[in-house]
């Protein structure tokens, strides 16, 4: 089948089509190939590039997942840092946000299934404070650098003692807040 020639109506569709993010289903991680359709996807999957890397996969699919991982969970984390700090937000919309990125890591490459595992797995090692509501799941940021920098500028031992649990269940507002009636207490 030709090319759409130079300047014609099929040629500026195909350039639109291109130009725009595609169906997160039709992307081959391993091969960084987004595919337009169904189709195409299936003829890319029988590519004897595709064949390739995905021998190289199975001979070690942890490595790979978990590289994946690692690399989602940084991009996700930075951007709840940067973007969304000290702010309780839909976990959809800050996966929504990475999604806009056209290299990101996509979901399906990793170890989780669904962004609700991956929040559930962001409350468990206290990486961000969750809660669902029949919206979806919230989250919000702890920054566990400022609140060392805060123990360790007061230096009270007995403070170190009061905040430490308080810093796992509290988001940061709180626990200044906290941290100044105890200072206003005992200061």
């Amino acid at each position: 089948m030709p090319k759409a020639e130079f300047g014609t109506t099929k040629w500026m569709s195909n350039k639109i089509k291109a130009s725009g993010l595609q169906k997160l289903r039709w992307y081959c991680q391993m091969c960084e190939k987004q595919c337009r359709d169904e189709n195409g996807f299936k003829c890319h999957r029988m590519s004897e590039g595709h064949q390739r890397m995905m021998q190289i996969f199975i001979q070690n699919p942890n490595k790979f997942m978990d590289d994946f991982s690692v690399e989602f969970e940084r991009e996700f984390m930075r951007l709840m840092k940067t973007r969304y700090c000290r702010t309780r937000v839909l976990a959809n919309s800050v996966y929504n946000h990475i999604v806009a990125d056209r290299q990101h890591i996509h979901m399906n490459s990793t170890i989780w299934v669904t962004l609700s595992e991956f929040v559930q797995y962001l409350g468990s090692t206290n990486k961000c404070k969750i809660e669902l509501t029949p919206k979806g799941w919230y989250i919000e940021y702890i920054d566990h650098e400022e609140l060392r920098k805060l123990v360790s500028q007061v230096g009270l031992g007995d403070l170190r003692e009061l905040l430490s649990p308080l810093s796992l269940s509290l988001s940061l507002s709180r626990l200044l807040k906290a941290f100044s009636q105890y200072m206003y207490a005992y200061g």
